[in-house]
């Protein structure tokens, strides 16, 4: 399971919110390809970079920083969410360099976006569930739909998602532990790889993913967790580097 960095892009610096409220935001960092540094430096394997002010607008607003973290780690897998919703726009961040681009609001309102995505770029779309109650959430968390998670997953395994980033908003920024049974559940569903995101505090939550034993868990993003010191980077991969399942 890799251990995955997170880096909030708000107007150019760094911030993390707290369930997804723009107007709760921390701001950690005004340089975000520094702040990729230290996390690079630390041992990461993949970053986790989310046009917040794309995600509101519906199409990105902090490209110009992704594109110079993509060029400065051309090596480094790098998955990003925010505002993606045409091919014009997969199309640039895979020129730029970017390895993987996340498919949120779109996924949901035109589940059929995802199948012409994974076409045209095949190996590169991430389809981005964020769910309240089990329910999809959509424009930027605004909007909570009367999708089961579970239902709408399914739906995209046909068309050949590399992943699905899995969030549960009541747990996400507030550090009180990832949502691990729905995480879980969402991995038994579907034949697609989860990557779990939202509320991871300390290495304990980490041990609890890599207890539910589920293969189809590959990943775990950590955002203030990781700003704020309550979990460090290498010694959290190195946890899931040496569990034995």
């Amino acid at each position: 399971m890799l251990i995955i960095p997170a880096i909030d892009l708000k107007d150019g610096a760094c911030v993390r919110l707290r369930q997804g409220r723009m107007e709760d935001s921390t701001v950690f960092s005004d340089d975000p390809v520094a702040m990729a540094a230290q996390w690079v430096d630390g041992g990461c394997r993949r970053l986790h970079l989310v046009d917040l002010n794309g995600a509101f607008e519906g199409q990105p607003v902090n490209g110009e920083v992704v594109t110079a973290i993509a060029k400065r780690y051309p090596g480094l897998p790098i998955q990003i969410g925010g505002g993606i919703r045409s091919l014009e726009t997969i199309e640039h961040y895979v020129r730029a360099g970017v390895s993987y681009v996340i498919i949120g609001t779109k996924a949901v309102k035109q589940p059929e976006f995802v199948g012409e995505a994974c076409r045209a770029f095949p190996g590169k779309v991430i389809v981005g569930l964020d769910a309240k109650d089990g329910f999809v959430a959509t424009d930027g968390w605004a909007e909570v739909s009367e999708l089961q998670v579970t239902d709408l997953a399914r739906r995209f395994e046909a068309d050949g998602v590399s992943a699905i980033v899995y969030t549960d908003i009541a747990r996400d920024g507030m550090m009180q532990g990832c949502n691990v049974p729905a995480t879980r559940a969402l991995a038994e569903a579907t034949s697609i790889p989860v990557i779990a995101s939202g509320g991871i505090h300390n290495l304990g939550d980490i041990q609890k993913l890599l207890d539910a034993r589920s293969p189809g868990i590959i990943g775990a993003i950590t955002g203030r967790a990781i700003y704020e010191g309550t979990l460090d980077v290498a010694e959290a991969q190195a946890l899931c580097d040496n569990f034995k399942v």
